[in-house]
């Protein structure tokens, strides 16, 4: 048995791909892979000789990792975002920024202010999804669902696809494409032995699927490119799950200080010292005294209270 303790990622600074973007871009079969994707994708496969044309917004990178990539081919253009934690419902937001500096690449400055109409790619935008939380096995996310103004016929819309890859979801698109399909098995192996708590459980994990046939070319090549890949990629999951706790905590610090001094405005006019000695403490103190705010009668008895 291999032996338990608990592993942690190294911290890796250079821009690193996810496996997904290497396996879809920089990889030498990343063209086969590319053309086995859109069929999986579409009813019409594409014709023999088919050729693709790689895309990428290099300023789309978030910190130091890369997890959206394009191709165009067959007069469109495909954009794949991968996300192995919750759904970002923002995706749509993301997607429309992304396309449009996509359009800045493809489009020159001087074709823009033509009489003539310039000719684009038509854009279709997919997310595959392999996280632990429960996921529908396909969704679809709007952009027009977050506008402020909801009349039913937004001049503006964007539709996302989101695809549920885990081999548990049985999507169909996992039988129509092999290496989508090994890809989320390898996933589902490297999370079985970071559940165990396994030393080099990522080591582990490329043993394994090597033997059993899973993204096994692949991983024979690029063993150790691999590893430094999955240590980016959980690194970039874990910064993601920190900036939205501190998000949230903040966001409940500010609507706690704006509910004490709302109280206490009713009774008086706070003093300035009090009022910075407020926005120095924290959600679980503002918590605290908003109890004492609604039970003093003044200023001066909550300035008690608190001070206790």
């Amino acid at each position: 048995m291999p032996e338990k303790v608990s592993y942690k990622a190294k911290e890796n600074r250079e821009i690193k791909n996810s496996i997904l973007v290497d396996l879809f871009y920089n990889d030498e079969n990343a063209e086969e892979n590319d053309i086995a994707l859109y069929n999986a994708l579409h009813e019409e496969p594409l014709p023999e000789g088919t050729v693709i044309q790689k895309m990428r917004v290099e300023n789309a990178l978030y910190l130091n990792f890369q997890n959206d990539i394009s191709f165009g081919v067959n007069g469109k253009v495909l954009v794949l975002t991968e996300h192995q934690s919750t759904i970002n419902r923002n995706m749509p937001l993301r997607s429309l920024l992304y396309i449009g500096r996509t359009y800045e690449q493809l489009v020159p400055v001087r074709e823009r202010y033509r009489k003539g109409m310039v000719k684009l790619p038509m854009p279709e935008f997919y997310t595959f999804y392999n996280g632990t939380e429960k996921l529908e096995n396909e969704s679809e996310l709007k952009l027009s669902d977050v506008y402020l103004m909801q009349d039913g016929n937004p001049m503006l819309e964007l539709k996302v696809r989101v695809i549920n890859i885990n081999p548990s979801a049985k999507h169909e698109i996992l039988d129509k494409c092999d290496v989508l399909k090994e890809y989320g098995l390898f996933i589902d192996t490297v999370r079985k032995y970071q559940d165990a708590g396994t030393k080099e459980a990522y080591r582990y994990a490329i043993q394994e699927c090597i033997e059993k046939g899973i993204l096994a070319g692949y991983l024979r090549k690029k063993g150790s490119e691999v590893i430094n890949m999955l240590i980016a990629e959980y690194d970039y999951e874990m910064d993601i799950a920190v900036q939205r706790e501190e998000t949230y905590e903040e966001g409940e610090k500010e609507g706690c200080l704006e509910a004490l001094l709302e109280i206490l405005k009713y009774k008086d006019n706070i003093p300035e010292k009090l009022e910075e000695k407020l926005k120095q403490q924290d959600a679980k103190t503002l918590k605290k005294w908003l109890r004492f705010a609604v039970m003093a009668d003044n200023i001066g008895q909550f300035e008690n209270a608190i001070s206790e």
